[in-house]
């Protein structure tokens, strides 16, 4: 058995491993009716949408915006970009204050008994989604 190569070695990095770049995370305003995005209905049912690395990232994303801090190209920003989430351009990501409902579309892929939650939750804060 072979030891592992000391860090810092070249051996030490595989060839296939590429650098994520930095990226800039600039706040855009969120929706009214959307989540704080420390509310646990954010990590309850988007984690069910996007799964639970994306919702990670999309946090991470956001507390970068709000701290003006630079951060690595989170692995998931694609997912988040599809979903609305948030938008890019150019190394800038634009995220949002508050998380946004989820759209008919996104609540028709949760299991019927999450659904059902969400609409719940809905009902019980009076918002309209």
């Amino acid at each position: 058995m072979d030891a592992a190569p000391a860090p810092g070695t070249d051996a030490a990095t595989r060839p296939t491993v590429r650098r994520r770049p930095w990226i800039t995370v600039v706040k855009t305003a969120g929706d009214a009716d959307g989540h704080h995005p420390t509310d646990p209905a954010v990590r309850r049912f988007w984690t069910a949408v996007v799964g639970p690395g994306a919702v990670a990232d999309l946090l991470r994303l956001v507390a970068a915006a709000s701290s003006g801090r630079p951060l690595r190209r989170p692995l998931h920003l694609d997912t988040l970009i599809a979903e609305g989430l948030v938008t890019a351009a150019a190394g800038v990501v634009a995220a949002p204050t508050t998380i946004p409902l989820l759209d008919a579309g996104q609540r028709r892929r949760l299991h019927p008994a999450l659904r059902a939650e969400y609409c719940a939750l809905l009902a019980a804060t009076g918002t309209v989604g």
